[in-house]
């Protein structure tokens, strides 16, 4: 197989790499409308004028967004749906008229990805690797049913050869070209909807590295639960969360569930037209605080939800670089300016580091290995820029082992290269067993 190509399919981006024969794999790039970019948001929108809905467009990545911040209301935006992926619970969801299961979404996103991706995808290779978490997201994911969706979505854009390795060891693979000696390797990747954790084994034999896997683990949490905990401390009480209104003589709490909506800001959009906005426009008049409730209607109203997003991620970045950060949010009559000290964000966060950390050492069990026997640590993704998430690792593993980098192309790459091993069933699983 003289090329393979490599998929890292995330929750919050989708990257794609070849591997030829020989030489490091190379990343496809997409002429978005902001400039060249190889991380392709993973989400889709749908888009049909009210008065002609057969006139449907479908677009994918900054595309999708783009459409979906232009014209909200006629709009339908998905993301983040990897997340569903392991869901017996998910069986398809209706989007103008039409329902889509969920390998009916990937399948349309794979395909506009496809056309976005141009010459280097127009006519892709036969073998692919695709990246899988080790564990999936969700309460009682199905891993089978996951896999099951992934091929019958992969299938449809023709690949003849479809393999699948674990996103942590696509990250190893990458890692390991930098190696000058033999070593163990723990890998920790963190993406928007998991965080997984693999220990490989590298050893260099007649001219050609070999690598045996030791352990891995996995948990259903990442960077986009730290967003949610964000919101929750910062915005959400100035929208009325923890407040009151009476009803009939009595004093009432604000229903938590209007503000579970801001775990996914384009979910937001969809509150509009449902029951639950019918009853918060009646709150205004009933509410203890009737300008936060007022604020929430305006979020809510005029689709505040990317703006919001963009503060966010903004602030978690902000706070990885310094230990002070302002977070500011500010969109029409709604302000939120505050300062923000690491230590809070980190207390906001503690129950996800607590999973987090436990999941690094289940690794380290799996294995059955002590950390003073790892001998490299590679973290890759977006919150291993977080500094709680590695104090994880610095508390385990010696400085000098630990390092990060190729946050959003690592795994990709390392997937491809994986193509053009010997051994592929040392490394990738094929087809999911039948449900």
């Amino acid at each position: 197989m003289a090329t393979s190509l490599g998929i890292d399919f995330g929750t919050t981006n989708t990257v794609v790499a070849l591997a030829e024969a020989s030489g490091p794999a190379r990343l496809v790039r997409f002429p978005a409308p902001e400039g060249e970019l190889f991380a392709f948001r993973s989400c889709l929108s749908f888009h049909a004028p009210a008065e002609r809905p057969a006139e449907r467009t479908i677009a994918a990545g900054p595309w999708a967004i783009e459409a979906y911040v232009e014209d909200p209301v006629e709009t339908r935006f998905i993301q983040s749906f990897k997340m569903f992926a392991a869901a017996e619970s998910f069986t398809e969801t209706q989007i103008l008229g039409r329902r889509y299961r969920f390998e009916d979404l990937l399948s349309t996103f794979l395909l506009k990805l496809r056309d976005y991706g141009g010459r280097e995808m127009a006519d892709p290779p036969g073998r692919v690797i695709i990246g899988r978490p080790v564990t999936f997201a969700g309460a009682a994911p199905s891993e089978p049913l996951a896999l099951s969706r992934y091929e019958t979505a992969f299938r449809r854009l023709g690949f003849s050869e479809i393999l699948y390795a674990y996103e942590p060891v696509g990250a190893a693979f990458f890692f390991a070209r930098s190696l000058a000696a033999d070593a163990t390797v723990l890998v920790g990747d963190f993406g928007g909807g998991t965080s997984d954790f693999s220990i490989i084994r590298f050893e260099r034999q007649a001219g050609e590295l070999r690598a045996a896997p030791l352990g891995r683990s996995g948990v259903g949490v990442a960077g986009d639960a730290f967003d949610y905990r964000i919101i929750d401390a910062l915005v959400s009480p100035a929208l009325g969360k923890a407040s009151s209104y009476v009803s009939y003589g009595k004093v009432l709490p604000i229903p938590n569930r209007y503000y579970a909506a801001f775990a996914r800001w384009d979910q937001l959009a969809l509150m509009r037209a449902s029951r639950d906005m019918r009853e918060i426009r009646a709150l205004v008049r009933a509410a203890s605080e009737p300008a936060k409730i007022a604020r929430l209607v305006e979020m809510l109203d005029e689709n505040y939800g990317y703006r919001l997003y963009r503060a966010v991620s903004r602030l978690k970045e902000a706070l990885s670089l310094e230990p002070r950060a302002e977070f500011r949010f500010e969109a029409g009559s709604i302000s939120i300016v505050q300062e923000v000290a690491r230590p809070e964000f980190e207390r906001w966060v503690a129950p996800e580091l607590a999973r987090i950390e436990a999941a690094v050492d289940a690794a380290l069990a799996d294995a059955k290995l002590t950390p003073g026997q790892i001998d490299r640590v590679f973290l890759t993704g977006g919150s291993s820029l977080v500094p709680a998430v590695r104090a994880i690792f610095h508390r385990r593993f010696p400085a000098e082992r630990i390092e990060t980098g190729a946050e959003l192309e690592s795994i990709a790459s390392g997937l491809a290269l994986i193509g053009r091993e010997r051994d592929l069933g040392r490394w990738t699983m094929s087809r999911a067993s039948p449900r």
